[in-house]
């Protein structure tokens, strides 16, 4: 068995014991007025998962002091990463985080895709070689001048950022392709804790199963990024087979090297995303082309009782999903 098949057991054999087997279920215990109770009962479970996490890093801390985390896109990886840092420093432990874009090449020296196009998700587009010199020096008590990839310019910059590792410090990194040992051929594994994160789920109900993680995980991407970013939920779905495309190339092969598997998903998220995902998806013409995918999602949502506003309030601000919907205060 995998890690991800251990993980998607274990969360099946979770919601079979607090009674939760099917969609149809959650749909009930909502309809009875159950939405608080099933939230916070959510959110203890995934509490439990930040600290096990964190146990383990401390654990190995002595001789595993950077912490690797990836998984697909709108997994929660954020907020995972920034609650298990948190339960870090519960154990005296004091994380540090490096963000792999400033490792980024010159986009002149990006490489150039099947299409003629610059390729950022490529491994080629990180300067694999600083990245390395940079956290051998840490991990040998060095203070390093971290650099800034200026985003407007187009280069990496140096502005006096100076880091050293100190005793307690962990490093914290995130990114695309944290898990792949490319990215980090000089450094021992056993000096990497690696953590891979994805909205694993085992509910079958409807037309669709509620382990679909692609669809749940494009959801996800719609109601944050109409939300910060400005991108429409049409815009959305087009992009998503391009998305998709990265993930299989730069971040599924590589999964089975993370040490734990953090499995995102809740039993209260589709019911969320129904009430902020369904009025968006609805305004998508017939005439665009994301209109077929748009009435998939919406026949599978239309199977589910969304969250009321009352209830969503009850969502607490540290929560995964609070990534997407807004209002989080980590």
């Amino acid at each position: 068995m995998t890690k991800i098949e251990a993980a998607r057991a274990e969360y099946k054999e979770w919601c079979q014991a607090i009674g939760i087997d099917s969609l149809d279920k959650v749909n009930e215990i909502l309809e009875s007025g159950g939405a608080i109770e099933l939230i916070n009962l959510c959110e203890a479970r995934q509490e439990r998962q930040y600290a096990q996490a964190a146990d383990q890093i401390f654990w190995k801390r002595r001789h595993c002091r950077i912490v690797m985390m990836s998984g697909p896109s709108s997994s929660g990886k954020t907020s995972s990463s920034l609650r298990i840092a948190q339960q870090a420093r519960v154990l005296g432990l004091k994380p540090k985080v490096i963000e792999l874009d400033n490792y980024f090449v010159a986009r002149d020296e990006t490489p150039i895709d099947e299409k003629g196009e610059r390729d950022y998700e490529a491994l080629e587009a990180m300067d694999v070689a600083l990245l390395n010199d940079q956290l051998l020096d840490l991990l040998a008590g060095k203070e390093v001048e971290i650099p800034r990839f200026d985003f407007k310019a187009g280069h990496r910059v140096f502005d006096g950022n100076v880091m050293r590792l100190e005793e307690g410090d962990i490093l914290f990194m995130e990114g695309i392709h944290a898990l792949n040992p490319a990215l980090t051929p000089h450094i021992p594994r056993e000096r990497i804790f690696g953590i891979y994160i994805s909205a694993l789920s085992a509910l079958p109900g409807g037309e669709k199963d509620h382990g679909s993680t692609t669809d749940k995980r494009l959801l996800r991407r719609i109601v944050r990024d109409n939300r910060v970013r400005g991108t429409s939920p049409e815009d959305n779905i087009l992009r998503w087979p391009s998305v998709r495309r990265g993930e299989i190339r730069n971040i599924f092969p590589f999964e089975e090297n993370a040490n734990i598997i953090f499995n995102s998903s809740t039993l209260y998220d589709i019911p969320l995303l129904k009430y902020f995902a369904e009025p968006l998806l609805c305004g998508i013409s017939e005439s665009s082309p994301a209109y077929d995918k748009a009435q998939s999602l919406l026949q599978f949502l239309a199977h589910i009782r969304a969250l009321r506003p009352a209830e969503i309030a009850a969502i607490p601000p540290t929560s995964i999903m609070r990534e997407f919907i807004g209002g989080q205060t980590l």
